[in-house]
């Protein structure tokens, strides 16, 4: 099968590509930016490039993972993320339309879930439990309004013309530093992550390829390493996650202490990947007790931290 593969020279692209190509797929992919997987340079915000491109080089599924992302608000005005993150998806979904596509893939973001009491903590019940059936959907700043109006676009699309969707919520999996977190440190947050909201970026694209391979109609996914609690671990995760942690994992506060590391005191909200397991037979292969697993034999995480990663931007080749 020939797929098209946007975002091809960013984090999710170069994981994503060589696993197509050994699984047996031709990836042509597209980016603003040049990599070793970009095959055509531009933007799916071009319209004509766009049908130009899954005309000429005979695409049978659409891979849609590239798009503008939370870091790029502080360096690109809201129209680009309307002009990249919503008319670039309809240009993709309808020339997959028009080819005759059986399904598409779109690479979300549980940053939309994130609505302002999300954000500012707990819920009344603990630790908010976050799955495809959360709302309302409430995004707080461009990045999720452009990303929540490309997924209504999918579904409109996928109702109407009978093309399969796979709407992929990835939680966290880039490896630069939080950009509004100092402490913990890079590492230390993400290994603290992967018990509610982080996968890494070769789950991600597993992920991707379970879906292509499996997904029916239109559905919606939320992507993240299984996290080791449950719903009724919610208030105590809230009050005091440490304690929960430790019934887990008796040795991670000895192991953290080694790294000079610090568990998380608090957890107010997990997001759930049980659908993905239950509909593609996805689940992540690395999860926290694979950091413990890890820091026990003194092996490397099993999350990349790269504090210098910058997303490109046109003209930049990685």
């Amino acid at each position: 099968m020939r797929v098209l593969l946007t975002g091809s020279s960013g984090w999710p692209g170069r994981h994503l590509a060589p696993l197509l190509a050994s699984s047996g797929y031709e990836v042509t992919g597209l980016d603003v930016a040049p990599g070793p997987h970009t095959r055509v340079i531009g933007s799916v915000a071009d319209r004509s490039l766009v049908f130009q491109t899954v005309a000429h080089y005979g695409i049978e599924a659409v891979i849609h993972a590239g798009a503008l992302h939370k870091p790029d608000i502080v360096r690109n005005p809201r129209q680009a993320f309307i002009d990249t993150n919503v008319t670039g998806t309809l240009n993709l979904l309808e020339a997959a339309v028009e080819a005759g596509h059986a399904r598409f893939l779109f690479t979300s973001t549980t940053s939309l879930m994130v609505r302002a009491d999300v954000r500012a903590g707990a819920g009344d019940k603990g630790a908010w439990w976050m799955d495809e059936a959360f709302g309302p959907l409430e995004p707080r700043n461009v990045y999720g309004a452009t990303k929540l109006a490309a997924e209504n676009l999918c579904r409109v699309v996928s109702r109407d013309s009978g093309m399969a969707a796979a709407i992929l919520r990835t939680g966290r999996f880039f490896p630069e530093d939080d950009d509004s977190h100092a402490v913990p440190s890079g590492p230390n947050l993400k290994a603290n992550e992967l018990l509610h909201r982080r996968l890494t970026v070769e789950d991600a694209a597993l992920a991707h390829l379970a879906a292509l391979e499996r997904i029916e109609g239109c559905e919606t996914f939320v992507l993240s390493a299984p996290p080791p609690f449950t719903r009724e671990d919610a208030a105590e995760l809230a009050r005091d996650a440490r304690s929960a942690i430790l019934r887990h994992f008796p040795d991670a506060d000895e192991l953290y202490s080694r790294q000079g590391w610090v568990l998380p005191e608090r957890i107010e909200r997990i997001y759930d990947p049980a659908k993905a397991e239950r509909l593609l037979g996805w689940r992540a292969r690395s999860d926290f007790a694979a950091v413990i697993a890890a820091l026990r034999r003194g092996d490397p995480l099993p999350c990349t931290h790269d504090p210098e990663w910058i997303s490109p931007v046109l003209g930049q080749a990685i």
